[in-house]
Parts: C-alpha cells; structure tokens; sequence
C-alpha cells in the first residue's frame, strides 16, 4: 500500500495518551522533553497533531483558551514543533492554518522565534511584543524590604484567580488552579493582609521555571524571585516582558544571564488585553 502524503494526513485532537510522543517530537527538534509541560498543557489546553504512518507523530501543537464558558476571549498557541525529517515542506503551515480556522473569530497569541516568525507573519499575526529569557543560578542578595511573602495555601486560590483576571485580562481559572499540584512553589505577596502578588516555580528538566509572576510594582516581583530562589537549589529560568527593564538588570545582576529573545505576536486583536505593567513573566511561553 502506498505512503499517504503528507497534505493528505488527518489533523486530530491530541489525549495524554500522546505525552510521550509529543516528548519524543520536542526531543527530536533538539528541545528538552518536558513531559511535565506537555501533560499540563495536554489537560488545561488542547493538542494538535498529525499522525506519522512510520509512527510517532509529524507535527503538534497547543492551543490554551482563556475566557468563561460561553466565550473564549483568548487563544494561546504553543509548542509547534514539526519532525526534523518533514521540515520544510508545509506542514507547520497547514497545522497553524487548521488551528486558526479552529478557533473562528476568537484572538491568538504566540511567542515566536526568529525560526518561526516569518511562518506566523505570512498567516495574519502581528509582533506586539518581545520577551528575553534568562536562565542562570540565582545571587542572593539584599532583601527586597517592605515586601512580605509567604508560601500560599488553599484559601489564597480566589484572591490570586481575581488577581490573575484583573491582571492578565481574561479568566485563567482552569489554568491558574492547577498550579498548586503543577508547580514545586507558590507564593504570594501581601500588603496588609491583601495579595499584592503571586508567581510559581515549576520543574523542567534541571532547571525551576519562574512563572506566572504578576506583581504590584517591580519591588514586589523582585521580592516573589528572590523568595522562590530562597527556597531551591536549581538554576532559575524566565521569560521576562522587555519593557520591565529595571527588573531585567536586577536579575542579571542576581546572575542569570541572556539567552533568546521571543517576539510576542497577536492575531485579531492589536495587543494583549490586560495590564502589563503588573505581568512580568507568564507561566509558560507555550501558554501565554
């Protein structure tokens, strides 16, 4: 029996059944296996891919949603990765293509590469933004004063999820209260007795990721870091939002060092909603 062509395989819906060969795709474009991404972004999101006749898979993709029930206000697209040995022949093209007509007139959002960004400019989405990633093990220094953070606990969820909306401008609840079992820390800051902040630290590979982080101001997104670092023994990644550059000297200085910039990218809309003054880092680049 002839091998189908490429044009000619389904696009489906992905399960965590695929985990491991989503991993496996990520691995085989020479980025870690993140299994522990990709099972939180196959439960609070969806997957894309096609099937590979040889087996494993051609191509993926992760498209978070944002919004309440009866609307998606916002679509996070992610992880679009396509097998080393069916690159450049359209695929990436056709699974994006699938993706946007999936989601009709509701906004998109992407963290793009330099690799990537022509492929998106092609299909309609503009660079709104840029974010620089950091990694490195984190300098302890001198406390960041006059800001109090702690560990959160259950009771915290509803002042960090009101936080989160207010914040990033869409309701992230499904994504938001996983974090407690997702990440390894979740701390809050706090201004007499009120949340004035919150960001994770989650696994990945060998390194802790810090994110989301929203903060009041960036005395407050210094201190929910350097709380966070306080209480591992991994090097620190983040994606930081460019225009926070007094928070991007200070990490620098605390060591953790440059090493890709991301343009940020929207479709449908001409900028991410919410305030970016308060959003320093998000939870993933994979999910906005």
């Amino acid at each position: 029996m002839p091998t189908p062509s490429l044009a000619a395989l389904p696009i489906r819906r992905l399960t965590l059944r695929d985990l491991s060969a989503c991993a496996d795709l990520s691995e085989d474009r020479g980025w870690p296996r993140e299994e522990h991404k990709w099972g939180l972004l196959l439960t609070a999101g969806k997957g894309y891919g096609i099937d590979d006749p040889a087996g494993g898979l051609v191509a993926v993709c992760a498209v978070t949603e944002y919004g309440s029930w009866e609307r998606t206000d916002l679509g996070a697209i992610g992880m679009v990765l396509v097998a080393e040995r069916h690159a450049r022949r359209g695929v990436g093209r056709r699974l994006m293509r699938h993706v946007v007509s999936a989601m009709g007139a509701t906004p998109l959002t992407l963290h793009a590469t330099p690799y990537g960004r022509p492929l998106y400019e092609e299909l309609g989405f503009k660079v709104t933004g840029r974010a620089e990633m950091l990694t490195g093990h984190f300098l302890p220094g001198r406390t960041e004063s006059g800001v109090a953070t702690r560990a959160a606990i259950a009771e915290d969820l509803p002042s960090i999820l009101r936080l989160d909306e207010e914040v990033f401008g869409a309701d992230r609840t499904p994504l938001i209260a996983r974090l407690p079992a997702f990440t390894d820390q979740l701390r809050v800051a706090e201004d007499s007795g009120r949340i004035i902040g919150y960001a994770a630290a989650w696994p990945n590979e060998d390194t802790h990721v810090v994110g989301p982080l929203i903060a009041r101001d960036t005395k407050t997104a210094k201190a929910l870091i350097a709380s966070l670092a306080a209480h591992t023994d991994r090097p620190l990644r983040t994606d930081i939002d460019v225009r926070h550059e007094e928070l991007l000297a200070w990490a620098k200085a605390r060591g953790l060092a440059s090493v890709a910039f991301n343009d940020v990218m929207t479709y449908g809309i001409p900028d991410l909603p919410g305030d970016w003054t308060r959003r320093f880092a998000p939870l993933t680049v994979a999910a906005g």
